[in-house]
């Protein structure tokens, strides 16, 4: 484990897939972040890339080839490599191989940068091509904290508070975790979502370009709030599952899941991004701990 921290806040990180394992407050003594047990989910805060969602059939097309990649993509999986370790600040890379090449035919860079601020954490994404060509990818955060934040509380005590009023519709997954053509009205002129576990027994709620830039995880029963600021990300995903699991992911995402009648494309994919040879891009989201 690696570790960055200030006067409030610990957080801690492995090399598999640059994933932080540990959000800890000083000031409250206490964990924000799930710990991972495989019993409901072996992760807990995976970066998505090269794909956010699922693929149809778990495979796409390029120029004619076929590829295949499963869920989320291969970074959560792979060994990135620490630049950088400093008291505030660490910083990981992710180079293409010969086994991402198998499956994903473009040279990059991956970095990812977390940095403290007082009560906040920053996680910057950094995707350099390095490639003679355009190159297609997603990118997306999946991090999970514990719900209820409050050991004493109930799930239900608990509601997820927009910035401002939404009217936002969630776009329902099938079985497969592909989009399907229907949504349902979800919220209207509301900042908040009342939380429990029903709303998890059709997957995750998935909507599209929010208006609000930040989301808190809160209950009127209690001063211990997160907030996750996802600047400019156009789709947002909140997951759990519906059988007792102690965790909630926000999870904010440049891509999305395949629709169910994709042609796999991976050129007309709905959300991906096209960056140039030799250009970057950047996106980063915050936590704080309030």
């Amino acid at each position: 484990m690696y570790k960055i921290e200030n006067e409030e806040l610990l957080v801690e990180f492995e090399l598999l897939g640059a994933q932080m394992r540990r959000l800890k407050s000083k000031v409250k003594d206490k964990d924000y972040l799930w710990h991972g047990d495989a019993k409901y989910w072996k992760r807990s805060a995976p970066v998505l890339f090269p794909i956010v969602g699922r693929l149809k059939n778990d495979e796409y097309q390029f120029e004619g080839k076929k590829y295949s990649l499963s869920q989320h993509g291969f970074a959560r999986d792979k060994d990135f490599e620490l630049r950088e370790n400093k008291e505030k600040r660490i910083l990981f890379r992710l180079i293409h191989s010969q086994a991402t090449l198998e499956v994903y035919p473009f040279k990059f860079e991956l970095y990812i940068e977390y940095r403290l601020k007082k009560n906040r954490l920053e996680i910057e994404y950094r995707v350099k091509n390095i490639d003679d060509r355009d190159i297609y990818f997603s990118i997306g955060a999946h991090p999970a904290f514990y719900w209820p934040l409050d050991k004493n509380l109930s799930k239900e005590d608990y509601i997820l508070e927009f910035e401002q009023p939404e009217n936002l519709k969630r776009h329902l997954l099938n079985e497969k975790g592909l989009l399907t053509a229907e949504s349902e009205d979800f919220l209207k002129d509301s900042r908040k979502i009342e939380l429990n576990e029903e709303l998890f027994k059709a997957d995750a709620l998935v909507f599209k370009d929010p208006k609000s830039q930040s989301i808190t995880l809160k209950s009127s029963l209690s001063n211990d709030e997160l907030k996750l600021n996802f600047e400019s990300f156009p789709y947002l995903g909140i997951w759990s599952k519906a059988e007792g699991a102690p965790f909630i992911c926000i999870e904010p995402w440049y891509g999305i899941a395949d629709s169910a009648d994709s042609e796999g494309d991976l050129k007309n994919k709905e959300g991906i991004i096209r960056l140039k040879s030799e250009a970057e891009f950047y996106c980063q989201h915050s936590i704080e701990i309030k």
